[in-house]
């Protein structure tokens, strides 16, 4: 504000005006008081800079460049490029007092030193974020900066120290009742690879025993999170509950893009034989990824890939192993659509009765589904195989309540020219 005035060339009686003292003007250039809100906004005015200015010593649009910044040297970071992210970090903190902006490019800066080889810096770094953690536990966790170090520590052979900051972040995190995720993984393998090379083996193979089970990570971490929340360490909970948000999003993700194969093949099964394989491929991918009713769906797809590739004993047993894994007492449409599957399996196999069974099993079991477009796709389809199996009647009927399906009331006419069509 001082040098403000001064730029502007006003005294401190001016910038007071009728509403405040000169004196009042004194105190705060001096540090000696702060300006309540509406105060700030005055004195800006005045001033001709923004109340932001005068609190923070940057304008909101620099702020906003400076946090760009910020988030490209991450990017660089993790696209290979610490050097540069390095260069970044340094310019992001000499450009902006803000703590928590300081405190993220702090942590940038650190990682970047590790990732150039300068471990030693690195661990300087780390150590003084670790005690800043531990100096506000009841805002910032020191788990991050702990396992950072544990694996500092080992690069530069300290192993008496890489062993005890790991065995205490893993006390830690096991004692919250985290038995999956990144910093478990992390902490872990870096305790292995130091008790093996301090010939401690007996350790080594206990900790094997207890390797980190991924099947359910964010809501361990949230698990987690919410221990540490009734233990009143916030820190702790606010971190867990960030990893917990990482992994849900790393984890959908993930779905996205196996929902985007399982389409993707869908349309490749249609073409040739180089396709089909492609499909596959896809499908064999995206499985992994998907759950429920869109796994079943995924295993479906590539049961229809192999038929098409002439590979029908595979189908049939992949079918035969989806339809085994369903609950009997219920019949849905997924159900409709591996039945449907396998009969046109049996089908290019010259088992027609065998498909004929199936046929006939799923049209008794379709009645009882809601008429409505995916019902009227699957009757279609059902319709399609009953005439290759040669039961024309059955076809028609099918054909009948696939019009039904969508509201048509169908005419013989209507039905021939489906079955033509």
């Amino acid at each position: 504000m001082r040098d403000l005035r001064l730029t502007r060339r006003m005294s401190q009686a001016q910038l007071a005006g009728h509403d405040l003292s000169d004196s009042y003007i004194s105190l705060i250039e001096s540090g000696k008081r702060t300006p309540t809100p509406a105060v700030l906004k005055l004195l800006a005015e005045r001033l001709g800079c923004t109340p932001e200015y005068l609190s923070e010593g940057i304008e909101p649009e620099q702020r906003a460049h400076v946090e760009v910044r910020a988030r490209h040297c991450e990017l660089a970071l993790l696209g290979g490029d610490a050097a540069g992210a390095l260069e970044g970090f340094d310019d992001v903190i000499a450009a902006d007092d803000n703590p928590e902006l300081t405190l993220r490019a702090r942590w940038g800066r650190a990682a970047a030193l590790e990732r150039l080889g300068r471990t030693g810096e690195a661990i300087a770094e780390f150590e003084e974020l670790r005690e800043l953690a531990e100096r506000d536990a009841g805002r910032t966790s020191w788990l991050p900066s702990v396992i950072s170090l544990t694996r500092c520590y080992h690069a530069v052979g300290d192993l008496g120290q890489a062993v005890a900051l790991g065995e205490r972040a893993l006390g830690r995190l096991t004692g919250l009742g985290l038995t999956s995720g990144s910093d478990l993984a992390e902490v872990a393998r870096v305790l292995l690879l130091a008790y093996l090379d301090r010939g401690d083996t007996p350790r080594a193979q206990t900790l094997v025993q207890h390797m980190p089970d991924d099947t359910d990570v964010a809501g361990d971490y949230r698990r987690a999170s919410e221990k540490a929340l009734e233990e009143g360490a916030l820190g702790d909970a606010i971190y867990l509950a960030d990893q917990a948000l990482e992994a849900a999003s790393a984890r959908s993700r993930s779905t996205a893009r196996a929902r985007l194969q399982v389409a993707g093949a869908r349309a490749l099964i249609r073409g040739d034989e180089a396709d089909n394989l492609r499909a596959l491929d896809l499908l064999t991918a995206a499985e992994p990824e998907l759950s429920g009713d869109e796994a079943t769906a995924c295993v479906i797809e590539s049961a229809r890939a192999l038929i098409r590739l002439g590979r029908l004993d595979e189908a049939v047993a992949t079918v035969r192993d989806t339809l085994e894994g369903m609950p009997r007492q219920s019949f849905d449409v997924v159900m409709a659509q591996a039945q449907l599957v396998l009969a046109q399996a049996h089908l290019a196999q010259s088992g027609r009765e065998a498909a004929l069974t199936v046929l006939r099993a799923t049209a008794a079991q379709l009645e009882r589904l809601p008429a409505n477009r995916l019902t009227a796709s699957l009757s279609r389809e059902l319709g399609d195989l009953f005439d290759a199996a040669g039961d024309g009647a059955n076809a028609t009927a099918a054909y009948r309540r696939a019009l039904e399906s969508v509201g048509l009331r169908p005419t013989r006419r209507m039905t021939q020219a489906f079955v033509e069509h």
